[in-house]
């Protein structure tokens, strides 16, 4: 049985050809991929952190499965929050394939599942992003977005200053134009992109400070009580999301839903329906459009297939 390191998934799975890899998936009939597990885990601080379970397959090639779990109490410590494996199968005979890096695998998906959208969704002349958030996820961000469209400034926010720092300075290092932020509010207000990795359970994007024109992803939150963005982002974008079910259990949804701020009905196209050509995205240059990515089994099968050929 293979095993795929962190580097070697890296190093198998360069930006554009995932990118490319993950809009086939949503397109392609034959990926089975059934709603995620999601269950709660005592933690030693007395706190819930989750287990979630993410299988998905082609009949007859692959079936894959990943396992994630996510400890908030880890947060500020060294060990990250979210600790992932995949495992691959092989679709004739069952067989045990490979165990991939599942940290590394989420992180890298993720990220271009968020380029992919913005894709359609970010104006085309959108240079300057805004990452809010400073774990694994940020640094990806920032070069999957690199890698599909000329960014001339890359801003990096976090609550803790120097973190925003040191990420800003290994993208710089590798060629980006980075820096860390010092003022989320007025970052928020001059990027054409805003994409927020955190596992914040208040708002830190006020809808009220989006630039006409902006595009705002929202990525970290995956549970009711989780939330990047207030209620007024909501009401003033349209909405897009990965999956329907999957972004529904996203506070960033669910809360100004069940306020009333929006619906359901609010929710334009998932991502399946864009790449597939079924919704055209942008309409208009001053549209605010809001991509809400929850993450979807699929996404992990198109990078682990990409990873292992």
């Amino acid at each position: 049985m293979r095993t795929l390191d962190a580097a070697a998934v890296r190093a198998a799975t360069p930006w554009p050809e995932l990118i490319a890899a993950v809009g086939a998936a949503l397109v392609d009939g034959a990926v089975a991929a059934p709603q995620r597990h999601v269950h709660p885990v005592g933690l030693p601080d007395g706190g819930t952190g989750s287990l979630l379970l993410m299988p998905a397959w082609v009949d007859t090639e692959m079936v894959g499965v990943k396992a994630v779990t996510y400890f908030p109490s880890n947060a500020g410590t060294d060990v990250p929050t979210v600790n992932a494996a995949y495992l691959a199968f092989d679709g004739r005979t069952g067989q045990a394939l490979a165990v991939l890096d599942g940290d590394e695998l989420t992180a890298r998906r993720t990220a271009a599942i968020s380029a992919l959208a913005a894709s359609y969704l970010a104006r085309t002349d959108a240079q300057h992003l805004l990452v809010v958030g400073t774990g694994v996820l940020s640094p990806n961000m920032a070069r999957a977005h690199a890698a599909v469209r000329p960014l001339v400034r890359i801003e990096i926010w976090g609550r803790r200053p120097e973190a925003a720092a040191a990420v800003a300075e290994t993208l710089r290092a590798e060629g980006l134009p980075a820096e860390a932020s010092a003022d989320l509010d007025a970052s928020i207000g001059r990027a054409g992109i805003v994409s927020c990795v955190t596992g914040a359970t208040e708002p830190l994007v006020r809808g009220e400070l989006l630039s006409g024109g902006a595009h705002l992803d929202l990525v970290g939150s995956f549970q009711p009580d989780m939330r990047e963005s207030d209620d007024e982002a909501a009401a003033r974008a349209t909405i897009f999301v990965d999956t329907v079910a999957g972004a529904l259990l996203s506070g960033d949804l669910a809360q100004p839903i069940a306020s009333g701020v929006i619906t359901e009905a609010s929710i334009c196209a998932d991502l399946r329906a864009l790449a597939a050509g079924e919704h055209p995205g942008r309409t208009v240059p001053d549209e605010i459009t809001l991509f809400k990515s929850a993450g979807f089994a699929a996404a992990d099968l198109a990078a682990a297939r990409l990873a292992l050929t």
